[in-house]
């Protein structure tokens, strides 16, 4: 599999991921403290399968610059996912409202970087 095919496939993954982002997200502003738990399972599942792909396509085959900055970005973020998993979630305190924004922003920015390098790749 070459490498531009290998970060549509983790675009697509990372996008799939933020739609159930932002699902949690709206439970959240909508006054819920927290997600069902497999709903955040899942969400962290499908995440880490977009960014370890994205990171087997830079490291394996090479990406462009734009893609690391956006996988670097994505590694940011899924820290900041596994404080609001670790720190509130778990403890089932409420999520902060700052912080699930503040990871959100962080991920849709590495999500877009990561798509316009996959996508103008040559």
């Amino acid at each position: 599999m070459d490498v531009q095919t290998m970060l549509k496939t983790a675009v697509i993954l990372l996008a799939l991921t933020a739609a159930g982002g932002l699902l949690m997200a709206g439970m959240r502003f909508m006054g819920r403290p927290q997600p069902p738990s497999w709903l955040a399972m899942l969400h962290g599942l499908i995440a880490g399968s977009g960014l370890t792909l994205a990171l087997y396509a830079g490291i394996a085959s090479g990406a462009p610059q734009g893609a690391w900055a956006g996988v670097g970005l994505l590694v940011v973020a899924a820290l900041g996912g596994l404080v609001l998993n670790l720190r509130y979630h778990l403890k089932s305190l409420a999520l902060p409202i700052w912080l699930v924004l503040v990871h959100a922003a962080i991920a849709a920015t590495g999500l877009v970087l990561l798509a316009i390098a996959a996508w103008t790749l040559k």
